[in-house]
């Protein structure tokens, strides 16, 4: 009788994953019509080097700004959803110009503040092979899923050739997802009984003064930090056509993205606590801005903003259960919500490193012999 229990527990468990499936490509048709055509694309242009360089960079600068838009500019839809998608729009796509532009113009052609010029990036992919076209394809997906997905696990990895380098890249990641959310705890602890007596009624029109600045701020040091995972699938010094070409190209992705309000991935922001509050949402840039500012001035190696912005969420966010609950039933109860959302986007960050360590290890002949030298101990 127990075991067919068990079996009836089982066959819900798979009717319910079958009905989801089913019920994700009944909603989702014309998406997985797109990525099926892209998909067919990418293995067409493959051979065909130019045109596949700009194919990537196309699909790699659309899917990684709308992934990682729920870092640095979803606080400001989230904040600003009363005003036109277009002004949002000029604002924070003449910034993303003029800060590529300064890195362009100053550094012989980089657009990426020199993180492609470290050991393992400073080539630029001479071929390529369809999973490097197909990664940004993925990371459609994945954004499409609400996962918050590290664009530069995803996207560097697949054209890393040293296994060094993915380390790097991995442990900067991780100190500032641990640094952002120990930052975080304190901040907020401190700062809690402080928000919750001032956040109260309508915004002073200063405070929208100083959310755009802080928005506008965090959105050019973010560019720094992540410009390379876009234009990693281009030379490492553009000429001023292709300079026009890549600015080009992700201004008019930025107006479609405002158009959309962040598209699904925002909803990654609007579940937390009061970030739609413009003065919370100031409070959030102006300490995420901080924390990439110090890594950037801290070395060149790349690293997942992603991972910093899940931790600065994350600590908030338990940080705002500690300080806001006197009773101790109320506590457990926003603390096991935080916990849950913590962990969740964690885990899903997770899928999207693991995804991206898959890939690399195919693509890259470079990185499987580095690594299998290390099991084997040569």
């Amino acid at each position: 009788m127990a075991k067919l229990k068990d079996q009836n527990i089982n066959q819900d468990a798979l009717s319910k994953a079958a009905y989801s499936l089913f019920d994700f490509t009944k909603k989702e048709k014309s998406f997985l019509l797109v990525i099926c055509i892209l998909i067919s694309i990418a293995g067409i242009l493959t051979p065909y080097t130019y045109a596949a360089m700009w194919f990537g960079f196309f699909l790699a600068a659309y899917s990684a700004i709308a992934n990682d838009s729920i870092q640095t500019i979803g606080t400001f839809i989230a904040s600003n959803q009363e005003r036109k998608w277009y002004w949002l729009w000029l604002f924070m796509g003449l910034i993303f110009v003029g800060t590529v532009g300064f890195s362009w113009y100053t550094l012989n052609g980089d657009v990426s503040y020199e993180r492609l010029q470290v050991p393992g990036l400073d080539r630029a992919p001479e071929n390529f092979v369809f999973l490097q076209l197909a990664a940004p394809i993925v990371l459609l997906v994945m954004t499409r899923l609400r996962m918050p997905v590290s664009t530069t696990f995803l996207l560097l990895n697949v054209f890393t050739y040293k296994a060094g380098t993915i380390a790097g890249v991995v442990q900067k990641s991780f100190i500032g997802y641990l640094l952002a959310f120990g930052i975080a705890i304190v901040v907020w602890y401190v700062l809690e009984k402080f928000v919750t007596n001032y956040l109260k009624g309508k915004p002073k029109p200063y405070w929208y003064i100083l959310q755009w600045f802080t928005s506008g701020t965090l959105w050019a040091v973010w560019i720094m930090q992540d410009a390379a995972n876009i234009a990693v699938f281009l030379p490492r010094q553009l000429n001023v056509w292709e300079f026009i070409a890549y600015a080009g190209i992700v201004f008019f992705g930025l107006g479609f993205l405002f158009y959309l309000k962040g598209d699904r991935i925002q909803k990654i922001v609007n579940e937390k606590t009061k970030v739609t509050d413009v003065r919370a949402a100031t409070i959030v840039d102006f300490v995420y801005a901080i924390i990439l500012f110090y890594f950037k001035m801290y070395s060149n190696m790349p690293m997942s903003t992603t991972w910093v912005f899940i931790g600065l969420l994350g600590g908030r966010e338990l940080s705002i259960a500690l300080a806001k609950s006197k009773k101790l039933k109320k506590r457990k109860a926003r603390l096991v919500r935080a916990w849950r959302l913590a962990s969740r986007d964690v885990f899903k960050a997770f899928i999207g490193l693991l995804v991206s360590l898959i890939l690399a290890l195919i693509i890259n002949e470079g990185v499987r012999k580095e690594i299998f030298d290390l099991i084997l101990g040569r």
